[in-house]
Formats: C-alpha cells, structure tokens, sequence
C-alpha cells in the first residue's frame, strides 16, 4: 500500500513535492478508508484536477519514472517474480526553467507498506546514481533499520542483508535495488521487489492504451467482469478471444441467440471500459496500487463513478487496493464521492513551476477549511480553489479581444 510519495527537480516541478495517501482526521466516508492496526488509516482512492499544463500528468509520470527505474532492469534480465500489469515508463527529465537545475539531480522517494512493515525507498540520480537508501520498520515501531545505504559507488549493507557474498560493486546508473533483486534471493529484497512489481501504471493519453486488453482465461473472473460490465449498463453475455486470429470477440445475447461483434466496432467508452475494468479488478483482487493518467477519457461520467466506488467498497477492496488518476470529470468531483483530502489539484505558480495540494489543505479567504458540505465543483468552476484561473475568468466575463 503507498504510503506517501515524493520527488524533487522532475519535468515541471522544481521544489520537493510530496503526494499523501494518509488520510486526515475528519468524518467522510470512514467506512472506506483503509485500516490497519498500529499504523495510520490509508485513502483508497485520489484525483488530481488542474488545467491542461498545470502538471496533472508529469505528477504521476513521477511516480511512473520511479517505478520504472527499479523494475525495468528487473524485467529486462527476466528476473521478475511475478507478471506485471501495464507498467508506463517515463524518463528522468529535470526542470528546465533556471539556470540551475538542470544540472542538479532528480529525487524521488517512497514509502509504502507490505504486511506488518513500512518501507522508505530513496534515490537521487543525474547521469548516475548520485544516492540511494533502504529503510524498515515494523508498523507502529519507532525504530528505523537500515536495509542498505549506496552514496555514489560506497555502499553500505544493513545488519538484515550484510553478507560476504554479497557484491558491492555495481553498475553506476543501475539502482542498487534492482542489482540485489536480479542476483540475490533475499527474503526482505523480494518483499520490496513485489511490491514495485505489483504497481499498475497506465496513460490514457495514448490511444493504444484502451485497445490493450488483459484476457482472463478463469470462468468466474469472466463472470465477474460481464457482471460489471452489466452493471454500468454495457449489455454484454460474454466475449470469446479467438487464439489463431488474435482478436476479440464480444457477445450479445438476442432473443436466445448469441451474436458477436469485434472488439474494435464497439463505441469508445465500451472499449475502455473492457480494457480498463479487468485490470482493476485484478487490483481489488490482490491489493495492487493502480496510478492512471486520463482515466476518466471516453468514459461516461457514471462509468467512472463506478469504478471510483469499486475501490471505496470495502466488501469489494479487501486487501488495500488503491487508485490514484488524473481528471477533467467535474461531475464526480462531489462531496457525495470523495473526501476532501482525496481531492488533490495541480496548477502552475508565476515562476512557472508545478504545485500540488489537496482540498483539505487548501485555506478560504478567511482562513478556513473547505467545508465538507461544500459544492466542490462549483466552487472549482469559480475559481474559488486557484487551480483553474481561466475557468474564473470565463465565468466573469473577461473580455479577452
């Protein structure tokens, strides 16, 4: 389960930046957070709003680079240990706009928990890995144990892992992670090493992503998603994928008879829908962090408001799944949906620099919260939240010849 994530000096963003999935102490949907005993509740679901170039994207594109750096050496030597879903790669790219740090390195850190531990990953890198670090702790421990420590090409092995067999000598742009993930069977490695894996990352800003679909061969996990599918009003009986053609076949039932399109004639939505729900699925199943840029394209806005309240049923998202997007959908952006600290908003400030912050942060003109009662989207739509300035402008009347 992520924890909180942080990343400095990546594509629009300068400063440190840190995206929180620990919930704040307030009333709203209690019954769908994420609980554990000794350790802070988690949130099952968060959006993040803002105008086209406000840095929605490059937010998660962080966390996608993140991932990609510890997995892709992984995948390439064939060492994972279990099949990845959709992973989106993303280049370090640091911030452009001054004069200096686009010589400085890129940050990015983690915390995330699997079992009764709580990890913390760090690494800051340029051409190189600059730094790199591994922490534990128990969940509701105080005490923090070194896992191993690598400060430029001196690496330092923590009490858990510090054998003689063990290579301190490592390529200077592989992570140190994925080196002892890729050589060593090492119990506190794998554990860390699965959950890297298991993060489903996916953009919906490239076509080709919605016409990628994940075909189960399992009959009830085929029931369970025609039952979805029924659900959100899409009529389907079944679907059959035809192994010597390669293509997909949906089903309809008529009057007895079943007929069958291909699955490129179904309309937009319907195909995103098929693509996108057997991977969440698998999510809710296993308990697998799913970060998704554009989520809510083609989709009709109920669509997704069922797929956000899959992730905060807790009878269906029993193992601490969690779903993190980007959105343009204003009509899910309700008090009858989200909590507000699973709001989240991106916006540019004058010097062109990317900044997050969540609706609970954000402070009125008086200095008061954002009450839970509030119409979030219309006061999004005024203006009131400071991430959509020309939205207000509209609004107002400007005169824009």
């Amino acid at each position: 389960m992520l924890c909180q994530f942080s990343f400095q000096n990546f594509k629009s963003y300068k400063d440190e930046t840190t995206f929180d999935f620990r919930a704040m102490a307030i009333p709203e949907f209690q019954d769908a957070l994420i609980r554990q005993e000794k350790a802070e509740d988690l949130l099952p679901v968060s959006a993040v709003y803002g105008p086209n170039g406000g840095g929605k994207t490059n937010l998660l594109q962080a966390f996608f680079c993140l991932i990609n750096l510890v997995v892709k050496p992984i995948h390439a030597l064939e060492k994972n240990r279990q099949p990845m879903i959709f992973q989106q790669g993303s280049s370090v790219a640091p911030f452009m706009l001054d004069e200096s740090s686009a010589n400085e390195p890129t940050i990015f850190q983690v915390f995330f928990r699997v079992g009764e531990k709580e990890y913390q990953y760090y690494i800051s890198l340029k051409e190189e890995i600059v730094f790199e670090s591994l922490l534990w702790r128990t969940l509701g421990g105080k005490k923090t144990g070194l896992i191993f420590e690598r400060d430029g090409q001196k690496i330092e092995l923590g009490a858990s892992i510090n054998k003689a067999s063990i290579n301190l000598d490592v390529n200077p742009k592989m992570p140190y992670l994925s080196f002892l993930a890729i050589n060593y069977n090492i119990p506190v490695i794998a554990e860390v090493q699965n959950w890297f894996e298991s993060c489903i990352t996916q953009s919906y800003a490239n076509p080709r992503a919605e016409n990628i679909v994940l075909v189960s061969k399992s009959e009830t996990t085929k029931e369970s998603l025609i039952h979805a599918l029924n659900d959100v009003g899409i009529d389907l009986s079944g679907y059959r994928y035809d192994e010597d053609s390669k293509h997909l076949f949906t089903q309809r039932t008529i009057n007895g008879k079943v007929y069958e399109l291909p699955f490129e004639a179904e309309s937009d939505g319907t195909k995103k829908m098929i693509a996108a729900l057997p991977v969440l699925m698998v999510a809710l199943q296993e308990g697998r962090t799913v970060v998704v840029d554009e989520l809510d394209a083609k989709l009709h806005p109920k669509l997704l408001r069922y797929v956000i309240q899959m992730f905060k049923n807790p009878e269906l998202n029993k193992k601490g799944a969690q779903l993190l997007f980007s959105s343009h959908d204003l009509t899910t952006m309700k008090n009858t949906v989200f909590r507000r600290d699973e709001i989240w908003f991106a916006a540019m400030n004058d010097n062109h620099e990317s900044e997050i912050y969540s609706l609970y942060e954000f402070r009125q003109e008086d200095n008061t919260r954002v009450k839970s009662t509030a119409a979030f989207d219309k006061q999004y739509l005024e203006g009131r939240y400071g991430a959509d300035p020309y939205l207000s402008n509209m609004l107002t009347g400007r005169d824009w010849a």
